[in-house]
């Protein structure tokens, strides 16, 4: 009897190892997202418990949200069907080439995609990516090409009283060169910090694929942090780990741009780099772009390119700083130095449009030269990125 009772509790656990087993194959044997020959797209989740799931990323419809800076275009959202086993799949129409972010909604709760360990950061939020290749999209992919390195450097910056950390790409071939290069100084929005060119807007890949297929020059990409209370990203500075935040105390006050002059001098004393302005560039999204706007009309003589990417633009009331001071006359000043670039882009639904608009009515007046490109859509990485492919060709 003991032997027939220990036999049938042996079958009992073996059965249970081998559902736990095919459970276990089952979620690990999920391809979510997969993207099909005509370019649409696959997602599944195993959550045999739900009641609901859906999707919601930049691929879909844009609906209208609330947000700290006013309405904005948000992702919409589409639901997951149940099959079997408890796997829920949504199909897309085919898509068109870009780099896709994404996340699931079960039951209310938003979460990334656990068949997927490609993600993200976005100030507090992280979602999964991934890309559907064609046109300006292989220009954010890892090709078969010389590929330039990403370091992350710590300067000191007296301006600021502290050691910060800075990203820096430099060009195929550098470490073994002793050529001098060009620099760029790339500039991220508020809620970023010094990964988030490198990380969200593709910037090694994107170089990488330009300067193979000759559309750029090899320049070195300088990333610094724009937050002038961080001496490094979250996670990797003094204070450790923290929520990041959308908006930090003194980003647009004028301390930032009054002490722009310790990066380029950090960086022009540790790397080969053409020390002139013909050979600068400064270049930002955002709050970077209205970080561009003043540092280079601060430092009048310093940049012979200039890139504005759906920059916000006039000081605020409560930005009292020098750099603020004299803004037309320092602007007038900018011109009559020359310049062999000043750029300007923005999306036409993008919510800083209206300022942008009147901001080159005011260089119209002046008769101030820029150029300005218009695009689709509003203020998202997929305008920055495509900006950056556009912009870098322009340059030196």
């Amino acid at each position: 009897m003991k032997k027939h009772l220990l036999l049938i509790f042996s079958a009992y656990l073996l059965s249970i190892s081998v559902q736990a087993q095919e459970a276990l194959f089952r979620a690990q044997n999920i391809i979510s997202p997969e993207v099909h020959a005509d370019n649409s797209v696959t997602f599944r989740l195993h959550a045999p418990n739900a009641q609901a799931v859906q999707v919601t990323g930049d691929f879909l419809p844009t609906v209208k949200m609330e947000t700290p800076r006013g309405p904005m275009d948000g992702p919409g959202k589409a639901n997951l069907t149940k099959g079997e086993n408890g796997v829920w799949e949504f199909k897309t129409s085919p898509l068109g080439p870009e780099l896709y972010n994404y996340s699931f909604i079960i039951d209310g709760f938003s979460t990334t995609d656990p068949s997927n360990p490609f993600l993200i950061r976005d100030v507090a939020s992280a979602t999964n990516i991934f890309i559907v290749g064609g046109g300006h999209a292989d220009l954010f992919k890892v090709n078969d090409i010389p590929h330039g390195s990403v370091t992350r450097r710590w300067y000191d910056s007296p301006g600021l009283g502290m050691d910060r950390r800075i990203t820096i790409y430099t060009p195929p071939g550098y470490e073994n060169s002793t050529e001098k290069f060009p620099v760029l100084y790339l500039l991220h929005g508020a809620g970023g910090d010094e990964e988030a060119w490198i990380n969200l807007g593709r910037t090694a890949q994107i170089m990488d694929n330009l300067i193979a297929q000759g559309k750029a020059k090899p320049m070195i990409v300088v990333m610094p942090n724009g937050n002038v209370i961080q001496d490094g990203a979250p996670g990797e500075g003094s204070m450790n780990f923290y929520k990041p935040q959308f908006m930090i105390p003194k980003t647009m006050d004028g301390t930032y741009e009054g002490a722009f002059g310790d990066i380029i001098k950090f960086v022009e004393s540790n790397y080969r780099v053409k020390a002139d302005k013909a050979n600068r560039a400064i270049a930002g999204l955002s709050m970077g772009g209205y970080h561009t706007l003043h540092i280079s009309r601060f430092y009048p003589n310093t940049f012979d390119y200039m890139g504005l990417f759906s920059a916000a633009i006039m000081a605020r009331e409560d930005a009292t700083g020098k750099v603020y001071s004299d803004f037309d006359q320092t602007l007038k000043t900018q011109m009559d130095n020359g310049y062999k670039l000043y750029w300007i882009a923005i999306g036409k639904t993008d919510f800083l449009y209206e300022a942008n608009k009147e901001y080159r009515a005011k260089l119209d007046t002046m008769k101030m030269p820029y150029e300005y490109v218009e695009s689709e859509g509003g203020h998202t990485w997929r305008n920055w990125r495509v900006y950056l492919t556009q912009f870098a060709p322009r340059l030196f």
